[in-house]
């Protein structure tokens, strides 16, 4: 009996002692170490890459779904306090992040050229200052969304040896390239900001070789895109073989309508507008716009040719504001002039009667 009672209170001070251990560590460790926060770390992390990236990609309103980036980052990406950052997820909610500040840069952009029009010089100036503080703000959200994008495949971009990351499905492989292009849209935001976020140059190259570990033709001709518009920036990569850049970028604009993924053509555009190639521009809106009556939009990537829609339109709207005053009237997407004055879209007031 008594030594049953010894072995009870030997257990029991066994116990205790444990418990003032791990009571110890938890003051160490703080909230980290709250299993609670670390289990709905990762639920959270699971479902935003299983459940949620799906979903917002076939979403077709962008506006919605930049909103989503821009609430969701701190709440999915806190959790990396307690346990593994959630870097795919976290690439592309800090992409929808950036766009929403790439939108408000276009307004601040088409305010600018309106005033400018308009000989408002005092407005037309704080417009464009608006313009490229909101480009620096996008360039540091996209870049956050490079590295997320790379580390998510422990991707090391800068390796002397290019080894290409173990890309499991489409959706990893779909990540990964539209961090490529998330990278080097961050040195053009940049670029349009006077430097103000200072994003490392050497993405350039970076993302013109780890483009060549996607498949190019599935992808609606984006990773040749990808590194066309580098060949453009840096000549010094174009390989000895490799065709004209802008042969390259038209060549995948054209896989793009047929993927039905237009992301291609948006590139195309910006490298027009970054090397002054007006000739370029007019014809890929042009195609753009021809395109809309027969391309098949991919269900699964919806969201990626709206970005890409959106993309072509503020292009069309920059040369509407800075010739005419005003933005592109609907029935004019695809067309760089009024054509006639009678063709502009009116209202029939007998539809009302």
């Amino acid at each position: 009996m008594i030594s049953s009672l010894d072995k009870t209170v030997g257990c029991m001070v066994a116990m205790r002692n444990k418990l003032f251990a791990l009571a110890a560590l938890a003051l160490l460790a703080g909230c980290s170490a709250n299993p609670i926060y670390t289990t709905t770390g990762i639920v959270l992390s699971n479902y935003a890459e299983g459940e949620a990236t799906p979903y917002v990609l076939q979403m077709s309103d962008t506006e919605m779904a930049c909103a989503l980036g821009e609430s969701l980052d701190p709440l999915i990406y806190s959790f990396s306090r307690v346990t593994a950052p959630p870097d795919i997820p976290g690439s592309l909610i800090m992409l929808l992040a950036g766009n929403c500040s790439e939108l408000r840069a276009w307004e601040a952009e088409l305010e600018y050229l309106r005033e400018d029009y308009a000989g408002n010089v005092p407005a037309a100036k704080d417009a464009r200052e608006r313009a490229k503080r909101l480009n620096a703000e996008t360039a540091q959200r996209r870049y956050i969304a490079f590295q997320r994008g790379m580390a998510a495949y422990d991707f090391d971009p800068g390796a002397e040896k290019l080894e290409c990351p173990f890309l499991f499905s489409d959706q990893d492989e779909l990540t990964f390239l539209v961090s490529l292009l998330t990278g080097m849209q961050a040195i053009v935001n940049d670029a349009n900001s006077g430097a103000m976020a200072g994003i490392p140059r050497n993405i350039a190259p970076q993302a013109e070789r780890a483009a060549t570990c996607i498949d190019n033709e599935k992808w609606g001709g984006l990773p040749n895109a990808v590194r066309s518009l580098v060949w453009l920036l840096l000549p010094d990569t174009r390989p000895a073989l490799a065709p004209d850049p802008w042969a390259v970028l038209e060549n995948s604009s054209k896989l793009g309508i047929a993927s039905g993924l237009r992301v291609s053509m948006a590139l195309e555009a910006v490298a027009a507008e970054t090397f002054g190639r007006p000739d370029v521009l007019e014809d890929v809106i042009a195609r753009f716009a021809e395109a809309e009556n027969t391309i098949v939009v991919s269900d699964d990537y919806r969201l990626l040719d709206e970005i890409a829609r959106d993309v072509i339109q503020f292009s069309s709207d920059k040369h509407w504001t800075a010739n005419y005053g005003y933005r592109t009237p609907r029935s004019f997407f695809g067309k760089m002039s009024p054509e006639r004055a009678e063709d502009v879209e009116t209202m029939n007031l007998d539809d009302l009667l």
